[in-house]
């Protein structure tokens, strides 16, 4: 009798899944895709620093190196506690083995800016206290999930209005969407997590004092969306 009565039930919920499946399919429906993008100034910069006593004549240490850099970025006013980050200490141990007694230790930093301005000042302010292996790591911004979501309003809104321009001249409308897919499968934008199109313009002398920054310009970000909708066609 248990038997029975599952194997009711089993066949109940197909029927019902059939018949889900079968009323979506038999609505008439437009079907039409929508997009939309932004571009954005990256408000955050990561600046890569390679700290080595093999950089220094006098094989200045680490330790050392450290503290003048921690100087150099409080008098440009940063935040070191907060936007300041550092790796392990490593020892370079093929160096040792292969070519002296010497073991050259390494230390990486990372420095978070919210601006090119900061950036130039930075890499100069470095360079004059003898530190110049430094790079962009990385570009993005702080609020590229608000602008992403604000994209997909949009686009949704765009293919509103392919849906209505595309049936108005059959003198029909359309009602509710019935499905709306989000057709970007990464969410990872134009240049979050690398440097592309970077450029420096007007490098001066570092005795200028910052009067004539080297201008560094980024591309900007491009934050899209692109959305897949049906919408009831009445």
């Amino acid at each position: 009798m248990k038997r029975v009565t599952i194997l009711a039930l089993i066949m109940f919920s197909i029927i019902s899944a059939n018949s889900q499946t079968k009323n979506f399919i038999d609505q008439p429906y437009i079907e039409v895709s929508g997009s939309a993008d932004t571009l954005v100034t990256p408000n955050e910069i990561y600046i890569r620093i390679l700290l080595s006593e093999k950089d220094t004549r006098d094989r200045v240490s680490i330790e050392e190196l450290e503290q003048k850099m921690v100087a150099a970025l409080k008098v440009l006013g940063l935040d070191i506690e907060k936007d300041l980050t550092t790796s392990d200490m490593t020892s370079n141990f093929k160096f040792y083995l292969l070519k002296s007694k010497d073991v050259i230790k390494t230390k990486i930093y990372t420095l978070k800016v919210t601006d090119a301005v900061t950036a130039s000042k930075v890499f100069m302010k470095l360079e004059e206290i003898g530190i110049s292996n430094t790079s962009i790591e990385r570009v993005d911004h702080s609020d590229l999930d608000n602008l992403k979501n604000k994209m997909r309003a949009q686009a949704i809104l765009d293919a509103k209005r392919s849906a209505i321009a595309l049936t108005q001249p059959l003198n029909q409308t359309i009602g509710a969407a019935i499905n709306i897919v989000d057709t970007d499968n990464n969410l990872s934008q134009q240049l979050q997590g690398r440097v592309a199109g970077i450029q420096i313009r007007g490098i001066s002398s570092f005795n200028d004092k910052y009067e004539n920054l080297p201008k560094i310009e980024f591309e900007k970000i491009k934050v899209t969306a692109n959305i897949n909708a049906k919408f009831v066609l009445k």
